[in-house]
């Protein structure tokens, strides 16, 4: 897989991409605070947003090295690899008019 494969990849899923995005600038330090837009979230729906962040979307992010997941702690920082897709996520902030109603 190239790089940019994995840029896409990573920002296909609208929570990989808020997480991502919010990681610009500060670090998340509690993976359970989903960010699920400005709409009302029951309670289901949030248990099946932060499994999904537990067993999908975390480990892809932490194996393409841009984010580091602390497990143990339920802590969530910048990867190695974060400044690599840094770009691709400011042009996605630059042009948030443009872009689909929900995407960010």
């Amino acid at each position: 897989m190239t790089p940019a494969d994995e840029f896409f990849r990573a920002v296909a899923n609208v929570q990989r991409r808020r997480l991502l995005v919010r990681m610009l600038s500060h670090n998340p330090e509690d993976e359970s605070k989903v960010y699920t837009g400005d709409r009302e979230t029951d309670e289901e729906e949030l248990a099946t947003l932060l499994i999904e962040m537990q067993h999908t979307h975390l480990p892809l992010l932490e194996e393409y090295g841009f984010i580091d997941w602390d497990r143990q702690n339920h802590e969530v920082s910048k990867g190695p690899e974060f400044d690599e897709i840094r770009p691709l996520l400011e042009m996605m902030v630059e042009h948030q008019g443009e872009l689909p109603e929900g995407w960010l």
